[in-house]
């Protein structure tokens, strides 16, 4: 029913720009608040944006604030992730999330950015 599906990952050089969208559906994109998470291999999951449902109000990791900006479209129903001045620690599984209130919340299946040279 609900789906959320990212795109826009990949392999990219130190220093380099990534575009993460995902891509919602069977919901009231409008209704929810958007954040990325990340997760690299033996982490935990860190939140690494967040979007208010009206695009308001964002807030960042403070390993990604200056480089990444959240931003969402809500006649396309998308929330996307620009990325610039990419490090190697940047590197991990990227997730898409929505949420709304606290009984709400929705995954989706992850991609892999990679950020090496």
């Amino acid at each position: 029913q609900v789906q959320l599906v990212e795109s826009g990952g990949g392999l990219v050089q130190p220093g380099g720009s990534l575009r993460l969208s995902c891509a919602a559906s069977g919901l009231t994109f409008s209704s929810y608040a958007m954040s990325w998470y990340r997760q690299a291999p033996g982490k935990e999951r860190e939140l690494v944006a967040v979007i208010t449902s009206t695009g308001g109000s964002t807030n960042y990791a403070d390993s990604v604030k200056g480089r990444f900006t959240i931003s969402r479209d809500n006649t396309k129903n998308t929330v996307y992730l620009q990325m610039n001045s990419l490090k190697p620690g940047d590197t991990a599984v990227y997730y898409c999330n929505g949420a709304r209130g606290l009984l709400y919340k929705y995954w989706g299946q992850g991609i892999q950015v990679t950020v090496s040279s």
